[in-house]
Protein backbone atom coordinates (compact mmCIF):
# COMPACT_ATOMS: atom_id res chain seq x y z
CA UNK A 1 0.00 0.00 0.00
CA UNK A 2 1.28 3.86 -0.52
CA UNK A 3 3.00 5.13 2.15
CA UNK A 4 1.69 8.12 4.18
CA UNK A 5 2.51 11.37 2.81
CA UNK A 6 5.12 13.17 5.79
CA UNK A 7 6.66 9.30 5.92
CA UNK A 8 6.86 8.54 1.90
CA UNK A 9 8.41 12.13 1.26
CA UNK A 10 11.27 11.42 3.58
CA UNK A 11 11.75 8.29 2.04
CA UNK A 12 11.09 9.71 -1.09
CA UNK A 13 13.86 12.43 -0.48
CA UNK A 14 16.41 9.99 0.58
CA UNK A 15 16.32 8.69 -2.71
CA UNK A 16 16.58 11.82 -4.69
CA UNK A 17 19.31 12.94 -2.29
CA UNK A 18 21.16 9.87 -3.69
CA UNK A 19 19.88 10.67 -7.24
CA UNK A 20 19.14 14.11 -7.57
CA UNK A 21 17.89 14.30 -11.66
CA UNK A 22 13.90 14.03 -11.81
CA UNK A 23 12.41 13.43 -15.11
CA UNK A 24 8.69 12.73 -16.00
CA UNK A 25 8.77 12.12 -19.85
CA UNK A 26 10.82 8.66 -21.15
CA UNK A 27 11.80 10.64 -24.49
CA UNK A 28 14.16 12.87 -22.34
CA UNK A 29 15.40 10.34 -19.33
CA UNK A 30 19.16 9.66 -18.96
CA UNK A 31 20.58 7.34 -16.49
CA UNK A 32 20.32 7.49 -13.24
CA UNK A 33 17.14 9.42 -13.30
CA UNK A 34 14.21 9.42 -11.11
CA UNK A 35 11.23 8.74 -12.92
CA UNK A 36 7.42 10.05 -12.20
CA UNK A 37 4.59 7.96 -13.58
CA UNK A 38 2.71 11.03 -14.41
CA UNK A 39 -0.83 10.56 -15.98
CA UNK A 40 -2.61 12.67 -18.44
CA UNK A 41 -5.59 12.32 -20.36
CA UNK A 42 -4.80 10.52 -22.60
CA UNK A 43 -2.16 8.64 -21.49
CA UNK A 44 -0.64 6.41 -18.20
CA UNK A 45 2.88 7.07 -17.26
CA UNK A 46 2.83 4.24 -14.76
CA UNK A 47 2.59 2.32 -18.18
CA UNK A 48 6.23 3.27 -18.78
CA UNK A 49 7.67 2.42 -16.08
CA UNK A 50 9.55 -0.87 -17.20
CA UNK A 51 10.88 1.12 -20.28
CA UNK A 52 12.28 4.14 -17.80
CA UNK A 53 14.36 1.22 -15.77
CA UNK A 54 15.22 -0.41 -18.81
CA UNK A 55 16.68 2.95 -20.47
CA UNK A 56 18.86 3.45 -17.16
CA UNK A 57 16.69 5.03 -14.38
CA UNK A 58 17.11 4.51 -10.89
CA UNK A 59 13.75 4.72 -9.63
CA UNK A 60 10.77 4.78 -11.11
CA UNK A 61 7.86 6.46 -9.21
CA UNK A 62 4.81 4.90 -9.99
CA UNK A 63 0.72 4.94 -8.01
CA UNK A 64 -0.69 1.60 -9.20
CA UNK A 65 0.37 -1.41 -7.73
CA UNK A 66 0.49 -3.27 -10.73
CA UNK A 67 3.17 -1.93 -12.12
CA UNK A 68 5.53 -2.67 -9.52
CA UNK A 69 9.52 -3.92 -10.26
CA UNK A 70 10.63 -4.74 -6.79
CA UNK A 71 13.99 -2.63 -5.90
CA UNK A 72 13.33 -0.44 -8.78
CA UNK A 73 9.67 1.23 -8.16
CA UNK A 74 8.63 3.47 -5.44
CA UNK A 75 4.53 3.07 -4.98
CA UNK A 76 2.85 6.70 -4.24
CA UNK A 77 -0.90 7.73 -3.74
CA UNK A 78 -0.72 10.01 -6.80
CA UNK A 79 2.33 10.62 -8.78
CA UNK A 80 1.36 14.01 -9.02
CA UNK A 81 1.04 15.09 -5.65
CA UNK A 82 4.13 12.96 -4.33
CA UNK A 83 6.11 15.35 -7.54
CA UNK A 84 5.08 18.01 -5.88
CA UNK A 85 5.70 17.16 -2.15
CA UNK A 86 8.74 16.73 -2.98
CA UNK A 87 9.47 19.70 -4.06
CA UNK A 88 8.07 21.57 -1.45
CA UNK A 89 10.18 19.45 0.87
CA UNK A 90 13.55 20.80 -1.18
CA UNK A 91 12.30 24.22 -0.95
CA UNK A 92 12.52 23.94 2.00
CA UNK A 93 15.57 23.27 2.86
CA UNK A 94 16.93 26.43 1.24
CA UNK A 95 16.57 30.13 2.89
CA UNK A 96 17.65 32.44 -0.37
CA UNK A 97 15.09 34.78 -1.63
CA UNK A 98 12.90 32.93 -4.14
CA UNK A 99 10.95 35.23 -6.81
CA UNK A 100 8.06 34.16 -8.34
CA UNK A 101 7.17 35.78 -11.69
CA UNK A 102 3.11 35.67 -12.73
CA UNK A 103 1.31 37.93 -15.49
CA UNK A 104 -0.62 37.54 -18.88
CA UNK A 105 2.12 39.01 -20.95
CA UNK A 106 5.22 39.26 -20.60
CA UNK A 107 6.47 36.86 -17.81
CA UNK A 108 8.84 35.11 -19.70
CA UNK A 109 10.67 37.81 -21.20
CA UNK A 110 10.98 39.51 -17.63
CA UNK A 111 11.96 35.80 -15.85
CA UNK A 112 14.76 35.95 -18.65
CA UNK A 113 15.88 39.31 -17.93
CA UNK A 114 15.75 38.92 -14.40
CA UNK A 115 17.78 35.63 -14.42
CA UNK A 116 20.08 37.52 -16.89
CA UNK A 117 21.25 40.60 -14.17
CA UNK A 118 21.14 38.26 -11.39
CA UNK A 119 23.17 35.33 -12.63
CA UNK A 120 25.85 37.82 -13.68
CA UNK A 121 26.20 38.33 -9.43
CA UNK A 122 24.41 35.16 -8.04
CA UNK A 123 24.34 31.49 -8.27
CA UNK A 124 21.07 31.70 -9.92
CA UNK A 125 18.49 29.02 -10.90
CA UNK A 126 15.45 29.97 -12.98
CA UNK A 127 12.65 28.00 -15.07
CA UNK A 128 13.75 26.70 -18.32
CA UNK A 129 11.84 28.25 -21.55
CA UNK A 130 8.05 28.58 -20.35
CA UNK A 131 7.55 25.06 -17.64
CA UNK A 132 5.39 27.25 -15.84
CA UNK A 133 2.53 24.65 -14.95
CA UNK A 134 1.76 22.22 -12.18
CA UNK A 135 4.68 19.89 -13.50
CA UNK A 136 7.10 22.69 -14.38
CA UNK A 137 7.16 24.73 -11.24
CA UNK A 138 8.20 21.33 -9.30
CA UNK A 139 10.41 20.37 -12.10
CA UNK A 140 11.99 23.67 -11.85
CA UNK A 141 12.56 23.84 -8.04
CA UNK A 142 13.82 19.59 -7.87
CA UNK A 143 16.95 21.32 -10.22
CA UNK A 144 17.91 23.80 -7.52
CA UNK A 145 21.38 22.54 -5.92
CA UNK A 146 22.60 23.29 -2.60
CA UNK A 147 25.03 25.87 -4.20
CA UNK A 148 22.28 28.11 -5.53
CA UNK A 149 21.98 31.56 -4.02
CA UNK A 150 18.64 33.37 -5.86
CA UNK A 151 15.85 31.16 -7.79
CA UNK A 152 13.84 32.75 -10.41
CA UNK A 153 10.54 30.68 -10.79
CA UNK A 154 7.77 31.74 -13.23
CA UNK A 155 4.20 30.95 -12.97
CA UNK A 156 1.53 30.18 -15.55
CA UNK A 157 -2.05 29.72 -14.93
CA UNK A 158 -5.23 29.75 -16.92
CA UNK A 159 -8.27 29.37 -13.91
CA UNK A 160 -8.32 30.59 -10.65
CA UNK A 161 -6.07 28.77 -7.16
CA UNK A 162 -3.51 27.38 -9.53
CA UNK A 163 -1.04 30.19 -8.48
CA UNK A 164 -1.51 29.68 -5.04
CA UNK A 165 -1.26 25.96 -5.52
CA UNK A 166 2.49 27.08 -6.66
CA UNK A 167 3.03 29.25 -4.09
CA UNK A 168 2.57 26.58 -1.38
CA UNK A 169 5.48 24.22 -3.36
CA UNK A 170 7.26 27.14 -4.64
CA UNK A 171 6.93 29.78 -1.29
CA UNK A 172 8.42 32.39 -3.07
CA UNK A 173 9.87 35.44 -0.66
CA UNK A 174 9.90 37.97 -3.86
CA UNK A 175 7.21 38.35 -6.50
CA UNK A 176 6.29 40.27 -9.64
CA UNK A 177 2.89 40.35 -11.70
CA UNK A 178 4.07 41.74 -15.32
CA UNK A 179 0.34 42.41 -16.07
CA UNK A 180 -3.43 41.55 -15.68
CA UNK A 181 -4.63 41.45 -19.49
CA UNK A 182 -6.98 39.47 -21.75
CA UNK A 183 -5.53 36.34 -21.74
CA UNK A 184 -7.05 33.11 -20.66
CA UNK A 185 -10.66 34.25 -20.39
CA UNK A 186 -12.23 31.05 -20.77
CA UNK A 187 -10.79 29.98 -17.37
CA UNK A 188 -10.47 33.05 -15.65
CA UNK A 189 -14.56 34.26 -16.41
CA UNK A 190 -13.17 38.12 -17.03
CA UNK A 191 -10.31 40.22 -16.64
CA UNK A 192 -11.84 40.49 -12.80
CA UNK A 193 -11.10 37.16 -12.50
CA UNK A 194 -7.46 37.53 -14.23
CA UNK A 195 -6.78 39.99 -11.45
CA UNK A 196 -8.00 37.79 -8.51
CA UNK A 197 -5.76 34.94 -10.54
CA UNK A 198 -2.86 36.27 -10.64
CA UNK A 199 -3.30 38.04 -7.38
CA UNK A 200 -2.93 34.77 -5.70
CA UNK A 201 0.91 35.47 -5.60
CA UNK A 202 0.50 38.91 -4.00
CA UNK A 203 -2.22 37.11 -1.44
CA UNK A 204 0.82 34.86 -0.44
CA UNK A 205 3.20 37.45 0.32
CA UNK A 206 0.80 39.35 2.29
CA UNK A 207 1.24 36.52 4.89
CA UNK A 208 4.86 36.90 5.39
CA UNK A 209 6.19 38.90 7.51
CA UNK A 210 9.04 39.59 5.08
CA UNK A 211 7.09 39.21 1.88
CA UNK A 212 8.20 41.79 -0.90
CA UNK A 213 7.04 42.68 -4.16
CA UNK A 214 7.97 44.68 -7.18
CA UNK A 215 5.37 46.09 -8.98
CA UNK A 216 4.73 48.46 -11.73
CA UNK A 217 3.63 51.58 -10.72
CA UNK A 218 1.73 52.94 -13.50
CA UNK A 219 -0.63 50.50 -13.16
CA UNK A 220 -3.42 51.69 -11.09
CA UNK A 221 -4.42 47.78 -10.23
CA UNK A 222 -0.86 46.45 -9.52
CA UNK A 223 -0.94 49.20 -6.87
CA UNK A 224 -4.58 48.27 -5.38
CA UNK A 225 -3.53 44.58 -5.16
CA UNK A 226 -0.44 45.06 -3.68
CA UNK A 227 -1.34 46.86 -0.42
CA UNK A 228 -0.62 45.07 2.54
CA UNK A 229 2.50 43.85 1.51
CA UNK A 230 5.47 44.38 3.90
CA UNK A 231 7.95 45.47 1.50
CA UNK A 232 6.79 47.11 -1.82
CA UNK A 233 9.93 48.19 -4.68
CA UNK A 234 8.21 50.67 -7.38
CA UNK A 235 8.99 50.67 -11.15
CA UNK A 236 7.32 52.25 -14.14
CA UNK A 237 7.37 55.65 -16.36
CA UNK A 238 5.94 57.91 -13.61
CA UNK A 239 6.89 59.64 -10.40
CA UNK A 240 7.78 56.83 -7.56
CA UNK A 241 11.08 56.52 -5.37
CA UNK A 242 12.62 53.74 -6.87
CA UNK A 243 12.99 53.07 -10.82
CA UNK A 244 11.97 55.18 -13.45
CA UNK A 245 12.72 55.07 -16.97
CA UNK A 246 11.00 55.59 -20.55
CA UNK A 247 11.16 54.72 -24.50
CA UNK A 248 14.52 56.52 -25.76
CA UNK A 249 14.64 54.65 -29.22
CA UNK A 250 12.36 51.85 -30.65
CA UNK A 251 13.67 50.88 -33.94
CA UNK A 252 14.99 48.33 -35.02
CA UNK A 253 15.80 47.39 -31.02
CA UNK A 254 14.20 49.17 -28.17
CA UNK A 255 16.75 51.50 -26.03
CA UNK A 256 15.93 52.84 -22.69
CA UNK A 257 16.06 55.82 -20.55
CA UNK A 258 16.52 55.53 -17.00
CA UNK A 259 15.67 58.31 -15.59
CA UNK A 260 15.76 57.87 -12.05
CA UNK A 261 18.12 55.13 -10.10
CA UNK A 262 21.06 53.97 -12.73
CA UNK A 263 24.08 56.50 -13.43
CA UNK A 264 24.38 54.93 -16.60
CA UNK A 265 21.12 56.00 -18.06
CA UNK A 266 20.51 54.54 -21.78
CA UNK A 267 20.22 50.77 -22.04
CA UNK A 268 20.62 49.19 -25.33
CA UNK A 269 18.55 46.00 -25.72
CA UNK A 270 17.98 43.10 -28.85
CA UNK A 271 14.42 43.41 -28.12
CA UNK A 272 11.63 44.45 -30.55
CA UNK A 273 8.50 46.75 -29.64
CA UNK A 274 8.45 49.15 -26.80
CA UNK A 275 6.04 46.95 -24.92
CA UNK A 276 9.09 45.48 -23.72
CA UNK A 277 10.14 48.48 -21.62
CA UNK A 278 8.24 47.63 -18.18
CA UNK A 279 9.67 44.04 -18.59
CA UNK A 280 13.58 45.88 -18.45
CA UNK A 281 12.54 48.35 -15.90
CA UNK A 282 11.86 44.90 -13.74
CA UNK A 283 14.99 43.45 -14.44
CA UNK A 284 16.53 46.86 -13.69
CA UNK A 285 14.58 47.28 -10.37
CA UNK A 286 15.26 43.32 -9.00
CA UNK A 287 19.14 44.34 -9.81
CA UNK A 288 18.94 47.35 -7.99
CA UNK A 289 17.17 45.58 -5.10
CA UNK A 290 19.63 42.73 -5.11
CA UNK A 291 22.85 45.18 -5.00
CA UNK A 292 24.15 44.02 -8.65
CA UNK A 293 26.56 46.54 -9.45
CA UNK A 294 25.16 48.67 -12.41
CA UNK A 295 27.37 47.64 -14.96
CA UNK A 296 26.58 44.42 -14.60
CA UNK A 297 22.88 45.09 -14.68
CA UNK A 298 23.57 47.24 -17.88
CA UNK A 299 25.42 44.60 -19.75
CA UNK A 300 23.35 41.52 -19.12
CA UNK A 301 20.49 43.19 -20.15
CA UNK A 302 22.09 44.54 -23.08
CA UNK A 303 23.44 40.68 -24.03
CA UNK A 304 20.33 38.94 -23.20
CA UNK A 305 19.55 37.73 -26.84
CA UNK A 306 15.34 36.69 -26.95
CA UNK A 307 14.52 33.02 -28.85
CA UNK A 308 11.98 30.89 -28.79
CA UNK A 309 9.57 33.38 -31.34
CA UNK A 310 9.56 36.28 -28.62
CA UNK A 311 9.87 39.12 -30.02
CA UNK A 312 12.81 38.31 -32.24
CA UNK A 313 14.27 40.28 -35.20
CA UNK A 314 14.92 37.92 -38.28
CA UNK A 315 16.57 39.42 -41.23
CA UNK A 316 15.71 37.41 -44.51
CA UNK A 317 17.31 38.89 -47.79
CA UNK A 318 16.11 42.44 -47.54
CA UNK A 319 13.09 41.49 -45.55
CA UNK A 320 13.14 42.29 -41.82
CA UNK A 321 10.92 39.84 -39.45
CA UNK A 322 9.37 40.82 -36.32
CA UNK A 323 8.61 36.92 -35.29
CA UNK A 324 6.50 37.40 -32.27
CA UNK A 325 4.57 33.93 -32.19
CA UNK A 326 5.11 31.94 -28.95
CA UNK A 327 1.77 33.18 -27.94
CA UNK A 328 -0.72 35.64 -28.71
CA UNK A 329 -3.79 37.28 -26.43
CA UNK A 330 -5.90 40.22 -26.97
CA UNK A 331 -3.64 42.88 -24.55
CA UNK A 332 -0.69 41.36 -26.18
CA UNK A 333 -2.15 41.40 -29.87
CA UNK A 334 -3.27 44.59 -29.69
CA UNK A 335 0.30 46.01 -28.30
CA UNK A 336 2.40 44.31 -31.15
CA UNK A 337 -0.13 45.97 -33.86
CA UNK A 338 0.17 49.47 -32.59
CA UNK A 339 4.00 49.30 -31.79
CA UNK A 340 4.21 48.14 -35.66
CA UNK A 341 2.31 50.65 -36.91
CA UNK A 342 4.76 53.11 -35.16
CA UNK A 343 7.48 52.01 -37.07
CA UNK A 344 8.75 54.28 -39.99
CA UNK A 345 8.64 51.82 -42.26
CA UNK A 346 7.00 50.97 -45.67
CA UNK A 347 5.72 47.78 -46.98
CA UNK A 348 4.43 46.59 -43.32
CA UNK A 349 2.90 42.94 -43.90
CA UNK A 350 1.15 41.48 -40.91
CA UNK A 351 0.67 37.16 -40.76
CA UNK A 352 -1.83 37.33 -37.08
CA UNK A 353 -3.17 33.68 -36.44
CA UNK A 354 -6.31 33.54 -34.44
CA UNK A 355 -6.10 33.60 -30.58
CA UNK A 356 -6.94 30.50 -28.32
CA UNK A 357 -8.67 30.45 -25.23
CA UNK A 358 -10.74 33.02 -25.16
CA UNK A 359 -15.10 31.19 -24.53
CA UNK A 360 -17.86 33.21 -25.36
CA UNK A 361 -15.66 36.81 -25.28
CA UNK A 362 -13.47 34.99 -28.18
CA UNK A 363 -15.80 35.99 -31.36
CA UNK A 364 -15.76 39.63 -29.99
CA UNK A 365 -11.55 39.88 -29.48
CA UNK A 366 -11.40 38.92 -32.75
CA UNK A 367 -13.72 41.28 -34.02
CA UNK A 368 -11.92 44.27 -32.07
CA UNK A 369 -8.41 43.12 -33.18
CA UNK A 370 -9.91 43.54 -37.08
CA UNK A 371 -10.93 47.04 -36.02
CA UNK A 372 -7.53 48.40 -34.59
CA UNK A 373 -6.13 46.60 -37.85
CA UNK A 374 -8.38 48.79 -39.99
CA UNK A 375 -6.71 52.17 -38.37
CA UNK A 376 -3.92 51.87 -40.20
CA UNK A 377 -2.57 51.67 -43.07
CA UNK A 378 -0.61 48.25 -44.23
CA UNK A 379 0.83 46.70 -47.82
CA UNK A 380 -0.75 43.68 -46.80
CA UNK A 381 -3.12 41.60 -44.06
CA UNK A 382 -3.26 37.95 -43.06
CA UNK A 383 -5.25 36.17 -40.68
CA UNK A 384 -4.83 32.63 -40.03
CA UNK A 385 -7.32 30.18 -38.51
CA UNK A 386 -9.68 30.18 -35.41
CA UNK A 387 -12.65 32.83 -35.19
CA UNK A 388 -10.38 34.97 -37.68
CA UNK A 389 -12.32 32.44 -40.19
CA UNK A 390 -15.92 33.04 -39.31
CA UNK A 391 -15.54 37.25 -39.25
CA UNK A 392 -15.81 39.35 -42.47
CA UNK A 393 -13.05 41.55 -43.14
CA UNK A 394 -11.17 42.60 -46.61
CA UNK A 395 -7.99 40.97 -45.65
CA UNK A 396 -6.77 37.61 -46.55
CA UNK A 397 -7.39 34.50 -44.84
CA UNK A 398 -6.02 31.02 -44.49
CA UNK A 399 -7.13 27.83 -42.77
CA UNK A 400 -3.46 27.26 -41.11
CA UNK A 401 0.21 27.54 -40.68
CA UNK A 402 1.26 26.17 -43.73
CA UNK A 403 -1.79 27.15 -46.28
CA UNK A 404 -0.33 30.82 -45.15
CA UNK A 405 3.09 29.78 -45.61
CA UNK A 406 2.16 28.63 -49.31
CA UNK A 407 1.29 31.55 -50.45
CA UNK A 408 4.00 33.94 -48.34
CA UNK A 409 6.25 31.41 -50.45
CA UNK A 410 5.26 32.28 -53.54
CA UNK A 411 5.37 36.43 -52.98
CA UNK A 412 8.84 37.03 -53.04
CA UNK A 413 8.73 39.68 -50.86
CA UNK A 414 11.44 42.52 -51.08
CA UNK A 415 12.39 45.33 -48.99
CA UNK A 416 9.79 44.95 -46.25
CA UNK A 417 8.93 44.45 -42.99
CA UNK A 418 6.96 41.95 -41.51
CA UNK A 419 5.30 40.64 -38.52
CA UNK A 420 4.33 37.29 -37.46
CA UNK A 421 1.94 36.35 -34.54
CA UNK A 422 -0.33 34.14 -33.00
CA UNK A 423 -1.37 31.96 -29.98
CA UNK A 424 0.66 28.95 -30.10
CA UNK A 425 -1.33 26.92 -30.90
CA UNK A 426 -1.58 28.31 -34.25
CA UNK A 427 2.31 27.85 -35.06
CA UNK A 428 2.97 30.86 -36.77
CA UNK A 429 6.98 30.47 -36.99
CA UNK A 430 5.93 27.51 -39.22
CA UNK A 431 5.23 30.46 -41.68
CA UNK A 432 8.86 31.45 -41.95
CA UNK A 433 10.31 27.59 -41.89
CA UNK A 434 12.68 26.91 -45.10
Amino acid sequence: MPLHLPIMIEELYTIYQQHPSVQTDTRKLKPGDIFFALKGPNFNGNSFAKQAIDNGASFAIIDEKGFEIPGKTYLVEDGLMALQELARHHRKQFTIPFIAITGSNGKTTTKELIYAVLSSSFKTYTTEGNLNNHIGVPHTILKIRSDAEMAVIEMGANHLNEIAGYCQIAMPTHGLITNCGKAHLEGFGGIEGVKKAKGELFDYLRTLTHGFAFVMWDYDYLREMSKGISGIIKYGTEINDHIIGKVFRNDPFLQVEITQGLDDKIISTQLVGDYNLPNVLAAVTVGKFFEVPENKIKSAIENYTPSNSRSQLIEKGSNKIILDAYNANPSSMKLAIENFAKKPVDNKIMMLGAMAELGVESLHEHEEIIGLINNYSWKQVILVGGDFLKLSHPFLSFENSLKAKEWFDQQHFQNSYILVKGSRSMQMEKVLES
